[in-house]
């Protein structure tokens, strides 16, 4: 009897053991807590606990069952399946998936492995260790986007020679850019939360047949938080909170975002309010960069003060707040419609490059400082799945965007505050096509895009208050629309071949009239009607397991914009730079290489070169108005110049990435970057002002289990007197002296140090000291110096 007790309780525990199941994760093989288990009409339900186990008793033999965790992609399995697998469930990594995939080349998902172009994507995790307090510094984090800035509220992107108005911006893929980018930098990129975005994707490199103008450069696409469905009947509540504090800049930020899901609706929530004070630069490093002084009003007179502190730049500090709302609803497997809504402002910032500027030993400006710049961003999106003859997959994008930004300005001694505000409303529409063939797909749309501008000047004395109106910065009223059909075509030959080509057709009209109450302009409109055809063609081959090429011809172009066609500003002291209606776009021509090594499952090099030739660039360069060579800009004779059509350029470079995975544990990531591009001017070439120096980063990453650590170094290489461009050269303030007098960009590094342990499925900290050996330093072309030693402490919950 004892014996058969015994055989019985035995066969009741093989069979309850036979039930509990470990889930467990393919990127690093450790054990996934909280993964949802539930059948398809969701009638059982279970968690895995913190070990990844779960007991499956309560599920039958031959229904499928659902494993859905928010980090991994969702799998599907019957009981069979994971006996037969030793009572194991491996979930693959949403992070390896999205590593595979883009969304960037056709508005629809490709795999990376089949397409031509360069692709850098950002994952999640990889936004939660940089812990940016800007987009710009999240691309920057990536060791292959060069970012200048000229004040603490700034960031300009450059890759591959390229930035401001020759680069494209998109988020959740709405084109960012606006009619007024302008050819100077541009600090658009912070308007972008990056506690808001859930990945995102730069392609190097032309973008012109998807995108349109400015995708000459680069394509930066940022895709913000999605909302969720419940993975359970009922509705489900989940979200994340965080906060960060850094010690360069005083920084002080705080985050949430909640998330309501039910089976056919969702709905995220996201809230960001960010404080920064002025920034503390390094102690080694050139003297050029310290803040000795700066204005101040005392008794109704503008005076210099000694800084106590000229590390400290003063001032450089703002707010910012940043709001999400999206909206999911998918009343059936062949339909989605997803309604985002967008809003981010700050406070005044200083424009601080401007801010110590001299004439003969005394400060230029007393006052130089943004409004506070708003953005705006609803987009509605359907997606619809069909088997018609003409598509599979249809998405329709319309969006409303509105952009406001003003600049004031007063000189040292003056009375008088100068300002400039624009408002821009953007529309746009997108129609998008998928067809998949047995080996090959053809994706097609079409695109309106519409601009208004609304732009005034004035004037305030800031004793009497008395005002006034001046000139605009742009024709008040002016629009830019563009028109566009394109099609793109992917045929896979073979499973090691796969062959991309595409067309498009952009039509771009300018229409601006000038006010001429404050200057006479010897036209009084501007009526611009041009078209631009751009194609791209290319392959991936994998040739055998050891290496893979990418081969790519393309064109891109940039229609002239209101910036470029009616802008009236100080580019520089002394020059006024006027509106030219006689532009057209200019035209950019790139071929490129890229290799891909796999020395060993744990080896990998991939390696990149490319050549772009720009013609007819739209340049700033010296003109008359009706003769007239200089004129009067806010009380100080300039000299006139204006964008034109008066350039080529060329640019090549090289980029490089290196990973070795010594374990599973332990891995180095390196990336390297070498451009050299020039510009003719006359009948000379000089150095193109956007071709940033050598410049990369090495990480050294050790993940176990809950704990990770970082080891990284950031590098920049020199550019002396020669290497800097004309206009460069020109702005001595803005860097360092040789020993000739002559301004350069030293060479510079940093140490840096991030540490992120996982308290429990909840609570992740993460400690980053920045900047270790306190060096002092400014990245090419920027008016402001980099954060010194700097000790970063952020927190998030996750629920």
């Amino acid at each position: 009897m004892r014996l058969q007790l015994l055989f019985l309780f035995l066969l009741i525990a093989s069979i309850t053991f036979a039930q509990e199941i470990t889930v467990l994760g393919n990127d690093n093989g450790e054990p996934i807590e909280n993964v949802a288990i539930y059948n398809k009409d969701k009638s059982r339900y279970t968690l895995t606990d913190i070990s990844g186990k779960a007991d499956l008793s309560q599920f039958t033999d031959t229904e499928v069952i659902i494993f859905k965790a928010v980090s991994h992609v969702e799998a599907y399995r019957r009981k069979r399946e994971i006996q037969n697998n030793n009572n194991i469930v491996i979930l693959e990594s949403l992070e390896n998936q999205l590593e595979q995939v883009t969304l960037s080349v056709a508005r629809f998902r490709l795999k990376k492995d089949e397409i031509p172009q360069k692709i850098i994507s950002i994952s999640p995790s990889e936004i939660e260790l940089a812990s940016p307090q800007t987009s710009a510094d999240l691309l920057e984090s990536t060791g292959q986007v060069y970012v200048q800035k000229s004040q603490l509220g700034g960031g300009s992107p450059m890759i591959r020679g390229f930035a401001t108005n020759r680069l494209l911006l998109t988020v959740d893929g709405v084109r960012m850019n606006s009619a007024i980018f302008r050819s100077g930098n541009l600090q658009n990129v912070i308007s972008v939360d990056p506690l808001m975005v859930e990945n995102a994707e730069v392609i190097l490199g032309p973008g012109s047949v998807v995108y349109g103008s400015d995708a000459i450069g680069g394509v930066i696409n940022f895709y913000t938080l999605r909302p969720k469905f419940s993975f359970t009947e009922g509705t489900s509540f989940s979200g994340n909170t965080y906060t960060r504090f850094a010690t360069a800049n005083n920084e002080n930020t705080v985050h949430a975002d909640v998330n309501i899901g039910r089976e056919n609706w969702a709905f995220r929530t996201g809230v960001t309010y960010s404080d920064f004070g002025d920034l503390k630069m390094g102690e080694h490093g050139p003297d050029d960069y310290l803040r000795t002084e700066f204005a101040e009003r005392q008794n109704g007179m503008d005076v210099m003060v000694p800084n106590p502190d000229p590390l400290v730049q003063k001032p450089t500090g703002y707010d910012q707040l940043n709001l999400l709302q999206k909206i999911k609803y998918m009343p059936s497997k062949d339909w989605d419609f997803n309604l985002g809504l967008t809003y981010s402002e700050t406070s005044d910032f200083p424009r601080y490059d401007r801010l110590y500027r001299k004439r003969d030993g005394v400060l230029r400006s007393a006052e130089w400082y943004y409004g506070p710049q708003k953005w705006f961003l609803g987009n509605l999106n359907i997606n619809h799945r069909s088997r018609s003859q003409f598509f599979d997959k249809l998405q329709f994008t319309s969006a409303y965007q509105f952009f406001a930004e003003s600049r004031n300005d007063r000189n040292f001694g003056d009375l008088i505050l100068f300002s400039t505000e624009e408002n821009v409303d953007a529309y746009s529409s997108n129609l998008d096509f998928e067809k998949a063939f047995a080996e090959s797909k053809l994706f097609y749309g079409v695109e309106y895009v519409l601009n208004t501008i609304d732009s005034k000047g004035s004037f305030r004395n800031i004793e009497t208050s008395e005002t006034g109106p001046t000139a605009s910065r742009y024709p008040d009223g002016s629009q830019w629309q563009s028109m566009a059909v394109y099609s793109s075509y992917q045929w896979k030959v073979n499973e090691r071949l796969s062959l991309q080509s595409g067309i498009r057709y952009n039509h771009i009209l300018v229409d601006a009239s000038f006010d001429d109450r404050f200057y006479d302009f010897p036209f009084d409109k501007a009526d611009i009607s041009t078209g631009a055809l751009t194609g791209s063609l290319g392959l991936n081959w994998r040739q055998n397991d050891f290496v893979g090429w990418r081969l790519g011809l393309s064109t891109a172009f940039r229609a002239p914009n209101i910036d470029d066609v009616g802008k009236i500003f100080d580019s520089e002291p002394g020059s006024v730079v006027v509106p030219n209606p006689g532009l057209k776009p200019e035209y950019a021509y790139n071929a490129e290489l890229g290799a891909d090594f796999n020395f060993s499952d744990n080896i990998r090099l991939g390696l990149t070169g490319y050549y772009t030739y720009l013609g007819d660039a739209m340049v700033r360069r010296n003109f008359n108005l009706n003769g007239v060579t200089e004129i009067d800009y806010q009380g100080e004779p300039s000299r006139v110049q204006a964008i034109q059509n008066a350039a080529n350029a060329y640019v090549y470079g090289i980029e490089a990435g290196l990973e070795v995975d010594f374990s599973v544990a332990l891995r180095l990531q390196s990336q390297f970057s070498y451009t050299k591009g020039e510009e003719n001017e006359g009948d000379e070439y000089v150095p193109l002002r956007h071709a940033a120096p050598m410049f990369g980063n090495t990480h050294l990453i050790w993940n176990k289990r809950r704990l990770k650590f970082d080891l990284f170094a950031e590098y920049n290489g020199e550019f002396d007197f020669e290497d800097l461009a004309p206009g460069e050269q020109d702005k001595p303030y803005l860097y360092a002296m040789d020993a000739n007098g002559n301004p350069y960009s030293p060479a510079w590094y940093t140490l840096n140090l991030t540490g992120q342990y996982k308290l429990n499925s909840n609570w992740l900290a993460t400690v980053s000291l920045e900047n270790i050996t306190d060096q002092r330093y400014r990245t090419y072309s920027s008016g402001i110096a980099a954060a010194g030693r700097n000790l970063i402490i952020a927190l998030s919950y996750t629920f």
